[in-house]
């Protein structure tokens, strides 16, 4: 962990309702166009078996229906799908509800197709229970330091499937010579790779205490933004702007593309791969294009109450793409095992 060892133990997900996050779009459907716009909240159901529901139900092909990110199937979640209809009749959205998993919160309608990854943020309401820790003065000013400092932004192990099966069978799927599969499963495995080279990149600077700060060579990215440049060195006031969480460091999402920042640190970065070069080599052959991906991330409106039935309430929100488990495990360890840095790929 990067701000040191995790001072306690806690019980998350006891119940669905303890883990509880909704989705902001930053932007309101048009009120007109082919797609229905679905608010929904959801309990207890994926957002791909949903995104199938709703695909039967308005009989549309699968590929119609959008989102913008997935959501658990273990938490409350509200989010909008988005339905291309084209022309025909809405059916009635409310017989989704039937099974009591889900809840129609708001229809609307909007040209474009909900595409992935188009949403400001996410907001989360976490109850961590059975919290056990043997100071709590300490815990608390951990929670400052998140507050803060933030925390390094590793994707989720929700990322690489249980027990990391997802990216197990992506690995064998790229050595075999990634031949063609399902537009969706590729997607998927490529999405696993990229994540898993670039919590690897992560765990270095993690460990070389450099992931909260820009150094010469470095690319950085605006906070809240996908705007991305180049550290030369030259410029201090960089640095001071990280230290205030205006800018961060951040590295590759591997793929082909001239890399910002130095050639040397992007060999560097390559280096580190060690047996995994080929899978940073795979995924340029599958033409992915180089992209890059905050090292911090700073949850906003974080605050947190300690509850008298040993529970410790967490609110906040992050940008699209960052995890709240991220977050979770800077503060105490999981029981269940279900928060960590992400799967490793030594």
């Amino acid at each position: 962990m990067a701000l040191g060892d995790p001072l306690g133990t806690a019980s998350l997900r006891v119940s669905p309702q303890d883990f509880f996050v909704e989705e902001s779009l930053g932007f309101e459907p048009e009120g007109e166009g082919e797609h229905a716009f679905l608010r929904i909240e959801k309990t207890g159901i994926g957002t791909q078996e949903l995104a199938q529901q709703v695909a039967t139900l308005a009989n549309v092909p699968r590929r119609d229906v959008g989102y913008s990110g997935l959501k658990d199937s273990r938490a409350v979640t509200r989010q909008w799908l988005s339905v291309g209809l084209a022309g025909k009749p809405a059916p009635d959205w409310r017989s989704l509800e039937a099974d009591g998993r889900v809840a129609i919160l708001e229809v609307k309608q909007h040209r474009k197709k909900l595409r992935r990854g188009v949403h400001r943020a996410n907001c989360f309401v976490l109850a961590l229970r059975d919290l056990r820790t043997p100071d709590k003065s300490l815990l608390e000013q951990r929670l400052q330091q998140v507050a803060q400092g933030g925390v390094p932004n590793y994707f989720g192990v929700q990322r690489f499937g249980h027990n990391g099966s997802t990216l197990a069978q992506a690995r064998h799927w790229l050595d075999r010579g990634g031949r063609r599969i399902a537009r969706n499963r590729k997607s998927l495995y490529l999405s696993a790779l990229r994540s898993a080279l670039f919590n690897a990149l992560l765990a270095e600077r993690v460990e070389a205490g450099t992931w909260c700060e820009v150094a010469e060579g470095d690319a950085c990215m605006l906070n809240g933004t996908h705007s991305v440049f180049a550290f030369d060195g030259e410029d201090p006031s960089v640095a001071e702007r990280c230290r205030q969480g205006d800018v961060h460091p951040a590295l590759p999402l591997w793929g082909r593309g001239e890399p910002l920042g130095s050639a040397l640190r992007h060999q560097a970065y390559y280096d580190c791969f060690g047996e995994w070069q080929g899978v940073a080599d795979g995924l340029c052959n599958q033409g992915l294009s180089l992209a890059y991906r905050p090292a911090r991330v700073l949850p906003d409106d974080f605050c947190w109450e300690f509850c008298d039935d040993d529970a410790l309430r967490l609110e906040f929100s992050l940008g699209a793409g960052s995890y709240a488990t991220a977050v979770v495990a800077e503060l105490v360890e999981i029981n269940d095992g279900d928060v960590g840095s992400g799967a490793s790929i030594e």
